[in-house]
């Protein structure tokens, strides 16, 4: 089976269902996007298992790669080993945690040349995860990692615990217990107004279901608790 899932004309998911962090299965799931070269973009990359990695070499060559914020880079530097022409993208802060890793690039706001227009990056300020998420815009498409969560249950029961408590079991939101990871709430509302000014319709995350329609509406419920 193909471990890559078509989203929308030149963008791809695949989906890591078994991916734990803290005990919890949460899944992962990174975004491969066709750029205007024909080159890949692996946005925050999934374990790089021989026919994850078959599947992407299928669609062509993988000419970068975006660890998006400072939690999501555990198989970056995989992605790296296994594509080996891949430019390597992240936040500043996450270039001095992962000194292992060599970055190419610093991910900012500023889209890299070979992005050309169809990718615009939009930082998610006022927030300890340092996030950056891109926008696709011939799809109206949101590719990050964190930007909000869509969860129906688990059958892992510690897991299903933790999204009754955290308010996020059958539902879109951010989780009670990490709403203090939103540090200055001015700063992050400014940054959704601006990333909500592309129209985009669709989020794509990595925790959860894709939220195939209603972005606007998703965002608002996941940062209602964001306060003047």
């Amino acid at each position: 089976m193909n471990p890559l899932v078509e989203v929308t004309d030149g963008l791809w998911v695949a989906h890591q269902p078994d991916h734990v962090y803290l005990g919890l299965k949460l899944g992962s799931r990174m975004t491969v996007v066709r750029l205007p070269d024909g080159g890949l973009l692996l946005h925050s990359p999934v374990a790089m298992t021989p026919a994850l990695v078959a599947a992407v070499r299928e669609l062509g060559t993988v000419t970068h790669v975006v660890a998006p914020s400072l939690y999501h880079h555990v198989y970056a530097g995989d992605a790296v080993a296994a594509f080996a022409d891949a430019q390597l993208h992240g936040p500043a802060d996450l270039h001095a945690k992962r000194s292992d890793l060599r970055f190419h690039h610093v991910l900012t706001e500023a889209p890299h040349p070979d992005w050309g227009d169809l990718l615009q990056p939009v930082g998610i300020d006022g927030c300890l995860l340092g996030e950056t998420v891109l926008v696709h815009r011939p799809s109206s498409t949101i590719v990050s990692a964190d930007l909000t969560e869509n969860f129906a249950t688990s059958d892992h029961f510690l897991t299903r615990l933790y999204l009754k408590a955290a308010g996020l079991e059958n539902q879109i939101g951010w989780s009670r217990m990490l709403r203090v990871v939103y540090r200055d709430h001015r700063a992050a509302r400014a940054s959704l107004v601006k990333l909500m000014d592309h129209g985009c319709d669709r989020i794509v995350i990595a925790h959860g279901a894709v939220i195939e329609s209603g972005a606007r509406e998703a965002l608002d419920r996941t940062f209602h608790f964001l306060k003047a």
